[in-house]
């Protein structure tokens, strides 16, 4: 009897670790978010861009994708490539969105699904401390100009007559070849330009002019994509409502978005 009871006792306790096991692993199943493959182009602050300490990939978008992935319930892996090759990338199926202060445009249309617009810009001229031939977009005529590859500021850029154009695969170089004095002027986007300049850039450089053009940025998804396009849209939509999108703008850039 004593021997029959051990071993009922022992068979209980090894039926309730297997249900117990059972139970177990369908919750954590339940709460494994799915990935969403996001590419950017991160030298490009305060939009996306590396802390020198963390080495975590940083920024106004970045911590706005992942608010956007989080109210999807989806977990963001953050793939770093040159600006140029993020459309060809999200063509072919390597990545699942793009974030990276990228301006949507009919060309840029033709190829990718655009989210609703979730930041205004534009362009503007940089120049050095010293330069007081330009003042304005008429005035980079024949002038040596720094552009980033693939913007739409290489591509206003590339309108200019006589300009002798130096393109860049990531706009802090093209700053840096100001600096050097290589160049004339940087056609870049505003934000990154006063981001540059109260980083301590403004002992070398300064912004003149307007703002050459009015921009929107979106968040990019493959043609094909309708569905993921439109939970973008719509986490973007209640992360407005919510208030969470003003909390990462003011972070970002000190002021509430108008």
């Amino acid at each position: 009897m004593k021997k029959w009871t051990t071993a009922l006792l022992l068979g209980i306790f090894l039926l309730t670790l297997f249900l117990a096991g059972c139970g177990g692993s369908e919750p954590a199943k339940e709460q494994a978010k799915k990935v969403l493959r996001v590419g950017s182009e991160t030298t490009y602050p305060p939009f996306e861009f590396q802390d020198e300490k963390s080495k975590e990939y940083v920024g106004f978008d970045l911590d706005l994708i992942r608010a956007v992935g989080n109210q999807m319930g989806y977990e963001i892996q953050i793939q770093s490539m040159a600006f140029d090759g993020l459309i060809p990338a999200l063509e072919a199926g390597n990545i699942d969105a793009l974030i990276s202060a990228m301006t949507i445009t009919a060309e840029r249309a033709k190829k990718v699904t655009f989210s609703q617009p979730y930041y205004k810009s534009g362009l503007a001229i940089m120049v050095r401390q010293d330069n007081t031939d330009i003042k304005e977009f008429d005035d980079l005529t024949g002038k040596k100009i720094a552009v980033q590859i693939g913007t739409t500021g290489a591509d206003e850029a590339a309108k200019i007559k006589d300009a002798k154009i130096s393109t860049f695969n990531s706009a802090p170089e093209a700053f840096l070849e100001l600096k050097a004095g290589g160049v004339d002027a940087v056609v870049n986007d505003l934000p990154v330009n006063e981001y540059y300049i109260t980083q301590g850039g403004g002992q070398d450089a300064k912004i003149v002019g307007k703002a050459l053009t009015s921009e929107d940025y979106g968040i990019a998804t493959a043609k094909k994509n309708t569905e993921l396009a439109g939970q973008i849209d719509k986490a973007l939509a209640e992360l407005k409502k919510n208030g969470e999108y003003e909390k990462i703008y003011v972070k970002w850039f000190g002021s509430k978005p108008q």
